[in-house]
């Protein structure tokens, strides 16, 4: 507060950020949410976002599969055996697009920036490498799968034909489990960015968002999903080249690596100012507890390891109990 009973903000020892502070009831105080509690865009524009992407990945991707059956398949009888296993001929190529797309989910983007917020950028490089540990060792045990139970479709039918009964139920309590907590997540993740985006209803968008995936799944089968895990791919690569020019060459705030370097610098600097209504409780400030020198540069944070361990283990069970990756890694040809 100035001399003359005016609240100075945002403060002046902020070298940036100053654009998230605002005065309340006669107190400087940070933003609680990025976008003021507003949505950015109308709920037309989010209906419209959630069916038009819906509607476009339907029918672009059942096109596509009618393509296939018409002038490369078409001799393939198209019966249930593959409608489940894409005629067990599904490459290389797109093998490792649906991986990277079924990998890109909505913990993907969420929860590796919020351990990046966390612990820096120990977070971000654990939640990737402990994603990939657990592919690499299927892939090895899809080998055995491809030699011992050729005609085989999910894990639990080879459980059932190896250790019986009681070992398959077992197996399909915590593959049925696996599967409602991934969708669940999903479906919530992506309806709370719509939500936040436009203030769509979270549980309108919930039942929304399902539906193209209902269509093209049901007009193509596991080929559908597929070919649509491929664009999915291209498009998320799409958006990351063009967030990354954004925050590194052409953004005003930024603009370059030295700026983004300069500033995390600040950000764990022990000298900043955390107290009082400059900081909300989980805001980055300060030096980062448990990293070398509290920077968020650094590779040496035991709250990154733990995390790293956790994500890791917790990883195997949606690998090793999700029914797809059977029919993913055994059509590697």
């Amino acid at each position: 507060m100035s001399g003359g009973g005016r609240v100075v903000c945002p403060p002046p020892e902020l070298s940036f950020g100053g654009q998230y502070y605002s005065v309340v009831d006669g107190v400087c105080s940070r933003d609680e949410s990025f976008f003021g509690g507003k949505p950015v865009l109308t709920q037309a524009v989010g209906y419209a976002v959630v069916l038009g992407f819906g509607a476009f990945f339907a029918l672009f991707t059942s096109f596509l599969v009618w393509l296939e059956k018409r002038y490369v398949g078409g001799s393939q009888l198209q019966t249930s055996e593959w409608f489940n296993t894409a005629g067990r001929s599904v490459k290389t190529g797109l093998i490792a697009s649906v991986i990277v797309s079924q990998w890109t989910w909505a913990a993907t983007i969420l929860q590796s920036s919020n351990v990046a917020w966390q612990y820096g950028v120990s977070g971000p490089f654990w939640y990737a490498s402990g994603a990939t540990v657990q592919v690499l060792l299927f892939g090895i045990m899809a080998i055995e799968i491809k030699r011992k139970a050729p005609n085989a479709h999910t894990v639990c039918e080879i459980v059932r034909a190896r250790w019986g009964a009681r070992a398959h139920l077992v197996f399909l309590t915590f593959c049925l489990a696996t599967n409602v907590i991934v969708t669940a997540m999903l479906l919530l993740g992506g309806s709370a960015v719509v939500h936040a985006l436009t203030g769509v209803n979270v549980y309108a968008a919930s039942f929304l968002i399902p539906l193209g995936v209902i269509v093209y799944t049901f007009a193509g089968g596991l080929k559908a999903t597929f070919l649509a895990s491929y664009i999915h791919s291209v498009v998320v690569h799409a958006v990351l080249l063009v967030f990354v020019f954004l925050v590194y060459t052409s953004s005003s705030s930024l603009g370059s690596p030295k700026v983004v370097y300069e500033r995390l610098l600040v950000v764990a600097s022990a000298a900043r100012d955390c107290s009082g209504d400059l900081s909300r409780s989980g805001q980055s400030c300060g030096p980062v507890h448990g990293n070398l020198k509290g920077s968020y540069l650094t590779m040496l944070s035991s709250g990154g390891l733990v995390f790293g361990i956790i994500n890791i283990v917790g990883n195997f069970g949606t690998v090793f109990v999700d029914n797809v990756r059977v029919l993913d890694e055994r059509d590697r040809r």
